[in-house]
């Protein structure tokens, strides 16, 4: 048997583990959930007599409620084995599957009229009982996962051919990754390929099918665009004989590639590029909704800060407490954006405009722990009010930066098909200040193709979570 079926099977066998552990844990957390709404102190909360039930009564209802929750976690893919090394995105999908279960339970029960009644407290103790039993489980069963002698059967041995900029930038987002489910063994080195120091060679192009049974990869990536159509089809027929995925890293600056649809123009098949989410009128409204929503909580929840930070600034250094730059907007528009001042002032005038690095001179005492936790992004929810930015999108730059930017990066302005954000996928990802351009564009792009309302609460969440390169 190779290897890939090997831990393919490895992988289905520990889905059905969790499957049934979770069922268990779902079962249980019904029954505590039951215990607490009926049996424990908390029965006080206003039992109406057809409501106060023995355990009887209720099993069949805790049965539903587990096969339900299975069900839920089931649609929102919790059961895929990429999963399995993946606790953060299992811990959000559990919360997701969570309040789409409780909409589920209590839509069945108004539904069907179950008799006894179901409780609502019920349902919403036994949804947090719930979670803690799973999320218990969970952590134990990855606990085992993460052991050598398993986790190494779980990971896809990855090598690459070519080592080039996509190349480095492929083996640096799996070195990110805890829990990755790739180890990248080495590479098939091409006429073109990088001579810095890099992952181990395995071979060349005309030994791939030494390497491939040398070394006994799961998976094969292409990231050399520049190969010919004869290498290509010997590194895919080997992979085909000996049953390893073969796949091709698109070049660094073809933008919207996985958003490529077939159409037809007078009958002769052409791609191009598919409707971006947000070019949708429903989700363009609901993503401003969220906007306006979000802004107004957070204009009041941020007044007593920017407060204090505002005595601060003014103790620190003279000059104005907010300033503004004129930024690039939707559709290439400018407007101004406001900031606490976390600079000096007249920081920029010998200098020009320029990005922030570690250990700036520029910068204020209290403006070193603002750009920490992005405080100084505060009077930007005035913006997003206003209509000029979202909570959510590409960061907006300077017009004289941009110039500059479209002369050296192909397709940067794509970006600008969105409002640009108070946080974004790049940012959360590390990619702020002094840091890589192209890399930058290729997250604000995918963000753009890969929009929806769930991905930008993601966002929002991890904006308070990561805080790399602020300064």
């Amino acid at each position: 048997m190779h290897t890939r079926e090997r831990n393919a099977r490895l992988a289905r066998k520990l889905v059905k583990i969790t499957i049934l552990g979770d069922t268990l844990a779902c079962f249980g957390g019904l029954s505590l959930g039951y215990w607490l709404r009926f049996k424990s102190p908390l029965r006080a909360l206003g039992i109406e007599p057809n409501l106060a039930s023995s355990y009887g009564d209720y099993f069949n209802l805790i049965q539903l409620g587990t096969l339900l929750f299975i069900a839920s976690y089931s649609f929102q893919r919790l059961y895929e084995p990429r999963c399995l090394l993946r606790p953060e995105q299992s811990l959000w999908i559990i919360i997701r599957g969570t309040f789409f279960w409780v909409l589920l339970f209590l839509g069945f029960s108004l539904a069907l009229k179950f008799e006894p009644s179901v409780s609502r407290i019920f349902v919403v103790i036994s949804s947090v009982t719930s979670v803690a039993l799973l999320s218990a489980w969970r952590f134990l069963f990855y606990l085992w996962v993460a052991q050598p002698k398993v986790h190494d059967r779980l990971v896809d041995r990855v090598v690459l051919v070519g080592w080039n900029r996509e190349a480095r930038a492929l083996a640096l987002a799996v070195r990110r990754r805890e829990n990755r489910p790739y180890d990248i063994i080495g590479l098939v080195a091409t006429e073109k390929s990088e001579t810095d120091p890099g992952p181990p060679v395995l071979g060349f192009v005309r030994d791939i099918d030494t390497v491939l049974r040398r070394h006994q990869p799961s998976m094969v990536i292409v990231t050399d665009p520049d190969l010919s159509r004869e290498e290509l089809q010997r590194i895919s027929s080997a992979c085909e004989r000996l049953y390893v995925y073969f796949k091709i890293v698109p070049s660094a600056f073809q933008v919207f590639v996985s958003n490529l649809q077939m159409e037809t123009v007078s009958g002769v098949p052409v791609l191009g590029w598919g409707r971006l989410p947000l070019r949708d009128l429903h989700n363009a409204a609901l993503k401003r909704a969220m906007d306006i929503f979000g802004a107004l909580v957070g204009l009041i929840g941020a007044m007593p800060i920017m407060i204090v930070l505002a005595l601060l600034i003014k103790r620190e250094s003279p000059g104005p407490v907010l300033y503004y730059q004129t930024r690039t907007g939707l559709h290439g528009r400018p407007f101004r954006i406001y900031k606490l001042r976390s600079m000096r002032k007249d920081a920029e005038a010998k200098t020009g405009a320029r990005w922030a690095v570690p250990n700036d001179n520029r910068r204020l005492k209290i403006g070193a722990f603002m750009r920490e936790w992005n405080l100084d992004e505060l009077p930007q929810f005035w913006n997003i009010l206003r209509g000029d930015m979202s909570l959510v999108g590409p960061r907006p730059e300077r017009p004289e930066l941009i110039r500059e930017f479209e002369k050296r990066i192909p397709h940067y302005n794509p970006r600008h098909e969105v409002r640009p954000g108070l946080t974004g996928w790049a940012q959360v990802n590390g990619l702020r200040g002094d840091t890589s351009l192209t890399e930058r564009i290729r997250y604000d792009l995918y963000y753009i193709e890969k929009w929806s309302l769930w991905f930008d609460i993601q966002i929002m969440a991890l904006t308070f979570l990561r805080r790399q390169n602020a300064y």
